[in-house]
C-alpha cells in the first residue's frame, strides 16, 4: 500500500474522496436513515451535527463497513464500491475513531498501535526494537510526546485520544472519521488534538468529523452537513452559516437559551466536607454544599475532579478528612451508603461504570431503586416503577422504540438520558453529575441544563463537574477549581471568566 493516495494520484485530480448518495438503513421498529448523503473533499475537515437519533453514528458505521446499507451507493475517489468488513474498509483507507475507545489497557502503546501487523524477525517473534522506532516515527510525524513502552491503561483519556488517532494514522487511511473526539479532553487537550487535525490535512486527508460543540465546529471545520431523523439537510460552508442556524437547522426550532439558570434561593448546608484526602490523588479538600446550590468543579485532566466525587459517593473511599451530611459525620465507604443519605452520581464514563449494555432500557432505568420505594415483603410493584420509568423517560425525551430496547442499540447521548433519569428516580438530595452532558446533542443539551435547574429550584444541591467551560460558567452558582489535587480557588458567579479558571488550574 502506498504511503499516501496522492502519491499516486495528485490531490487537484480528485474531487471528493468519498460520496455517499441516497443512503437508507432501518432497524426493527426504526427507520434509522433516510436518502442520507455526504461528499468529501480532500483536505478538509467536514463536520456532521445533528441531535442524538439524528442517524450520524449509523451513517459513519455504514462508511466504515460496520453496517451495510439497505439502499444507496457508495463512492471512494469516484468509483463505486462495496465493502464487506471494517478490516475492507482499512484497507481502502476509511479508519473510524470511535467516542468510546477501544484500547487493549494491559498492552503497551506501541502493540495496541501495530496489534496484528507488528514487524517479526527472521525467527517469526515480534522485533520490539522496529516496533518501537515505528511507533517513534509515527508519534514525530504526529507530534505526539508518548512513551511507546507505556501500557495503555497508564494514560489519561486524552493520550489514549491520541493513540487511536496514530493507530488510524497508522493505516495510511486517508479518509478517517473522528466520533465526538473532544467529548472527554480540556480545551488544553482539544487543542492539542487540533494540531493534529491541521497536520493530517495538510497532508490531503480527509477527515469526518462528529461533534456536538460548536465552538469547535467553526475552529476546525470547512463545510458541515446537518442531519435530523435521519434525514440530510444540506451542507453549508462554515463560514457562511451561523450557531444559530445550524441550531434551527439541527432541532427544527429555536434554542433560546442554551444555559437555562433562574434564580433559586439557596438554602442550608446539606454536604460539608474538611480536609478529604486520598493518598496520591487529592489531598485537603474542604467545600460546603447548599440546598438549591450548583457547585462547578473545573480543572485540567488530572486535577482529581473525578476522584473527589468517587470518595464522595463510596466508590474509592477517602484516606483521610470527614463528611457531614445535614449536620451530622457520616462515613461514607460504599455506594449503598451514599445512597442511604440522599446521594446520587452520574459517573464520567457511561461505557465502562454506568449502562449496562446487555440489558434493556427500562432494567437500566429501575435498577437504582429495586430495593428501594418500589419493594415490599420483597416483591417489585413493578407496574407502578414501569410506568414511573416511562415518564422520567418521556421527559428527558429518550429516542427509543420501546423500554424493551436493548441499551447497546441505543446512541450514546440516549444512554446518558437512561442514566440521568436513573438517578432521579432514587429522588435524591445531594446529586453528583460527572460531565453530564458528554456526547450529548445540543437540543438534549439545553433540555437537561433546565432540567438541572428545575431540581435546584425544587431545593436540590448539586455538583457539576465539566470540562466545558460555558457549561460550568453557565450553569454554576460557585466554581471550585482544582490543580494536581488541590483545590487552587473558589469563584463566585459574577465573578467567574474562563481566564480566571485556567489561571487557577494551571497552577
Amino acid at each position: 500500500m502506498p504511503n499516501s493516495l496522492f502519491e499516486n494520484t495528485p490531490n487537484q485530480k480528485i474531487k471528493y474522496l468519498l460520496e455517499v448518495e441516497h443512503v437508507r438503513k432501518e432497524f426493527p421498529g426504526v427507520l434509522a436513515l433516510d436518502d442520507a448523503s455526504l461528499r468529501l473533499k480532500p483536505s478538509s475537515v467536514h463536520a456532521v451535527v445533528g441531535e442524538n437519533g439524528a442517524g450520524k453514528s449509523t451513517l459513519m458505521n455504514i462508511i466504515s463497513c460496520i453496517y451495510q446499507p439497505d439502499q444507496g451507493v457508495l463512492r471512494l475517489r469516484g468509483e463505486e464500491i462495496h465493502l464487506n468488513s471494517p478490516l475492507d474498509a482499512l484497507k481502502n483507507g476509511i479508519a473510524m475513531i470511535h467516542q468510546e475507545l477501544n484500547l487493549m489497557p494491559s498492552m503497551t502503546v506501541a502493540e495496541n498501535i501495530w496489534i496484528g501487523r507488528e514487524p517479526m524477525t527472521r525467527f517469526r517473534f515480534i522485533d520490539h526494537r522496529k516496533l518501537h522506532s515505528r511507533t517513534s516515527d509515527l508519534f514525530h510525524r504526529l507530534n505526539i510526546d508518548l512513551d511507546p513502552e507505556i501500557e495503555v491503561k497508564a494514560l489519561t483519556v486524552a493520550n489514549r485520544q491520541l493513540v487511536e488517532i496514530a493507530k488510524a494514522v497508522s493505516y495510511n487511511s486517508d479518509i478517517l472519521i473522528m466520533d465526538e473526539p473532544t467529548s472527554a479532553l480540556t480545551e488544553r487537550d482539544a487543542e492539542r488534538l487540533f494540531r493534529i487535525i491541521r497536520t493530517l490535512k495538510a497532508e490531503g486527508k480527509g477527515i469526518i468529523y462528529i461533534t456536538h460543540k460548536m465552538g469547535e465546529l467553526f475552529e476546525i471545520a470547512d463545510e458541515v452537513s446537518v442531519f435530523r431523523d435521519g434525514r440530510y439537510l444540506g451542507t453549508h460552508d462554515t463560514k457562511d452559516v451561523t450557531r444559530d442556524d445550524i441550531f434551527r437547522m439541527m432541532v427544527g426550532r429555536e434554542i433560546t437559551q442554551m444555559f437555562p439558570k433562574q434564580s433559586a434561593a439557596i438554602g442550608d448546608v446539606v454536604l460539608a466536607v474538611k480536609d478529604l484526602g486520598l493518598h496520591g490523588i487529592f489531598t485537603d479538600i474542604s467545600f460546603e454544599l447548599r440546598a438549591g446550590e450548583i457547585l462547578g468543579f473545573a480543572g485540567l485532566v488530572g486535577s482529581g475532579r473525578s476522584n473527589i466525587a468517587e470518595a464522595l459517593f463510596g466508590i474509592t473511599p477517602a484516606s483521610s478528612g470527614s463528611i457531614s451530611i445535614n449536620g451530622k459525620a457520616v462515613i461514607v465507604d460504599t455506594p449503598a451508603k451514599a445512597m442511604a443519605n440522599g446521594m446520587a452520581f452520574l459517573t464520567e464514563d457511561r461505557k465502562e461504570t454506568g449502562c449496562f449494555l446487555i440489558l434493556d432500557v427500562l432494567e437500566n432505568t429501575q435498577i437504582a431503586v429495586l430495593n428501594n420505594n418500589y419493594v415490599t415483603n420483597g416483591f417489585v410493584a413493578q407496574s407502578a416503577l414501569t410506568n414511573n420509568c416511562e415518564k422520567i423517560s418521556q421527559a428527558l425525551r429518550v429516542k427509543t422504540p420501546t423500554m424493551q430496547e436493548t441499551m447497546l442499540n441505543l446512541s450514546g447521548g440516549n444512554q446518558q438520558k437512561v442514566l440521568i433519569a436513573r438517578w432521579l428516580l432514587t429522588k435524591p438530595k445531594i446529586l453528583i453529575l460527572d460531565e453530564p452532558t458528554r456526547g450529548i446533542d445540543v437540543g438534549a443539551k439545553a433540555e437537561i441544563h433546565r432540567l438541572i435547574s428545575n431540581l435546584v429550584a425544587e431545593g436540590m444541591a448539586v455538583i457539576m463537574i465539566s470540562s466545558e467551560m460555558p457549561e460550568i460558567l453557565g450553569m454554576s452558582d460557585r466554581i471550585i477549581v482544582l490543580h494536581e489535587g488541590r483545590i487552587t480557588g473558589f469563584l463566585n458567579r459574577d465573578e467567574a471568566d474562563q481566564v480566571k479558571i485556567m489561571e487557577l488550574a494551571s497552577q
